[in-house]
């Protein structure tokens, strides 16, 4: 208004916002005060420290130089891995009668890093659009507001991370084509999972301190269940790793996340990149055990995790819950044993507990979590309180979910 009728309004502006009923109303600072009351009591333990933080926090300026570092390494992303493709196809690593060693086991263990990069630009473009929906991921998850991860924040650890990852698959390239020794050039995964795993740890306040000790006390609860208070994180970022395993076992000869995990545990565990005996974790005994621990373990954290909350809550749902992950082990233990014994006892096995825990977990996922197929409901076999304004997209999730 001020640069528009080049009045100076401001002062006589503020005068009478101060004086509104608004500003001078006692019912309002009432209101306020039992608002915060409230929200301490329920939400934060009678910490109104916790609820200052939630109700209050402290709005940090947002730096134009994580948009341009996220610019920068994506940058160098397309570079190397345009190398890496001239590279692999000038040393015909890919071909048909090319020596199956790199296709076979270092490549798989590049591949979970870059699988892990991906999940991380998939969480960056979650917690974009939660916030072009105005959704309070910071209160549902129970992040601090002052530290928790932003959108830009999540793409520039994942260019960051993608970035490193392409360059150390380009050095393994160049020192295998140069001729230098297997046991010091198939050392070079190792040595990066050692630096994500020392950055990962790193006790000095940078790189993201406090989400990198957040997600290690998440996976802390997540592998310890039974022994922790679920919360709605844990049982998020475990939702995740038995999506993990769904892929496992019915894209198998795709590259998901679960199955190159259980690759490179072997590649380490049994020394290959030593002993360069490949077939160890192909078709050796370590392997075919790595198959099954990896495949149970999610399942059975999740399923930990719903008998924490029925001890919790007295909650009979969480028992049902839990029923839905111990058919989702047997359907994947009958999958992998049909895998290696195939005979028609094994097959009516996969059949059975397959259609079981498929059909299980679509009427759990759709009724119970969702709050879909609901006849009664004003919004047509959807929930009555829908956050997105276009139902086709409840509708697209419904008939998308059974194929993925």
């Amino acid at each position: 208004m001020k640069n528009v009728s080049n009045q100076q309004a401001s002062s006589s502006y503020l005068k009478v916002v101060k004086r509104s009923h608004f500003i001078s109303s006692d019912k309002v600072v009432r209101l306020m005060d039992d608002v915060e009351s409230i929200f301490t009591k329920h939400f934060a333990n009678n910490d109104r420290k916790k609820t200052m933080k939630f109700l209050r926090p402290q709005r940090q300026r947002e730096s134009h130089m994580v948009t341009f570092f996220v610019g920068l390494f994506t940058g160098c992303f397309v570079s190397l891995f345009s190398v890496y493709a001239i590279l692999a196809h000038l040393s015909g690593i890919f071909r048909p009668n090319s020596e199956r060693s790199y296709v076979e086991t270092v490549y798989p263990i590049f591949s979970v890093f870059a699988l892990l990069s991906l999940h991380l630009f998939m969480y960056g473009c979650n917690l974009f659009l939660w916030k072009g929906t105005r959704i309070n991921y910071n209160f549902i998850f129970e992040f601090q507001p002052s530290t928790s991860l932003k959108y830009r924040d999540a793409f520039l650890i994942g260019t960051t991370f993608m970035t490193s990852v392409v360059a150390a698959m380009v050095i393994h390239l160049l020192l295998r084509a140069s001729g230098f020794s297997p046991n010091h050039v198939d050392a070079i995964p190792g040595i990066l999972l050692l630096i994500f795993i020392f950055v990962l740890i790193c006790p000095f306040d940078i790189f993201y301190r406090p989400t990198r000790y957040c997600f290690i006390r998440i996976i802390r609860n997540i592998v310890c269940s039974p022994f922790y208070k679920v919360l709605m994180v844990d049982f998020f970022m475990a939702d995740q790793l038995t999506s993990q395993v769904i892929s496992l076992i019915s894209l198998y000869n795709l590259i998901p996340l679960m199955r190159h995990m259980e690759s490179t545990t072997c590649y380490f565990l049994a020394g290959s990149f030593k002993t360069h005996r490949y077939e160890t974790c192909n078709s050796g005994r370590l392997y075919r055990e790595l198959a099954y621990v990896i495949s149970f373990l999610p399942y059975y954290w999740r399923a930990m995790q719903c008998a924490r909350r029925w001890f919790d809550e007295s909650d009979p749902n969480h028992l049902a819950n839990m029923g839905k992950y111990v058919s989702a082990m047997v359907a994947a233990g009958a999958r992998i044993t049909y895998a290696r014994q195939e005979n028609n006892l094994w097959l009516g096995l996969v059949l059975v507990t397959s259609v079981f825990a498929t059909v299980y977990q679509l009427y759990w996922d759709f009724v119970k979590d969702w709050g879909l197929l609901n006849s009664k409901s004003k919004n047509l076999w959807l929930r009555d309180d829908l956050i997105l304004k276009n139902k086709s997209v409840y509708y697209m999730s419904i008939v998308s979910s059974p194929s993925i």
